[in-house]
């Protein structure tokens, strides 16, 4: 039977790639308006698939101040753009500080302000090489979705909160938000076109390769 990890051992795993000052920054703006940004470990598996991938188009979900952007931006090609979706024009504002201050051109973001799933509809199929979400917890299954539809094949999605504070391993948990994304983990793992894992960094990182299939 193998362990879980010691919490030594976990926050050394979280704590092993640094943030800078930027990323500091972003954090403590997050902190004075009340959003919840990825947690370090996470943020550099985000930057470690846009450099796989060597993304050049990313799609967000959840612009929050931008620590998500920030740690994928440094991973995407030079020439790659983040189109970046939120509900809060005050957290986009606050995100083109760090933006700013991590001296990202400014033509290498598309800041978008809106709800995701009116948003999301109006995007190209089948352009982006990445769609991370972090939005709306009851809309993920509905995310999932749009990013199947955005998805170049063998583009990638990935969902912040996957684990949801330990409640979605605890079948005793029902409310809405863990319902909603224990559903999409089921689907994810379930589908014939997602290669799936789920990552135990933060607070859980589902994510999923779009499988290339030959056209007939």
């Amino acid at each position: 039977m193998i362990t879980g990890l010691k919490p030594a051992s976990w926050a050394y795993a979280e704590e092993f790639v640094g943030e800078d000052e930027v990323l500091a920054n972003a954090r403590a703006r997050a902190h004075e308006v009340g959003v919840a940004p990825i947690g370090a470990g996470g943020g550099a598996a985000l930057r470690f698939l846009a450099a796989v991938t060597e993304a050049r188009a990313v799609v967000e979900i959840g612009t929050g101040t931008g620590v998500s952007g920030v740690w994928m931006l440094r991973g995407m090609r030079p020439d790659g753009v983040l189109t970046t979706v939120d509900t809060e024009a005050e957290h986009q504002r606050l995100a083109k500080e760090a933006f700013k201050e991590a001296g990202i051109p400014s033509q290498r973001v598309r800041l978008i302000p809106g709800a995701a799933l009116e948003v999301l509809p109006r995007l190209t199929d089948g352009h982006y090489d990445l769609v991370f979400a972090d939005g709306d917890k009851l809309e993920y299954p509905a995310y999932l979705l749009e990013a199947l539809r955005l998805l170049k094949p063998g583009g990638i999605v990935a969902f912040d909160n996957a684990l949801w504070h330990d409640r979605v391993a605890d079948p005793a948990q029902r409310d809405g938000e863990t319902v909603a994304i224990r559903e999409l983990c089921r689907t994810v793992a379930d589908h014939d076109l997602l290669l799936p894992v789920l990552l135990p960094v933060g607070d859980g990182l589902l994510v999923a390769k779009k499988v290339w299939t030959p056209e007939t």
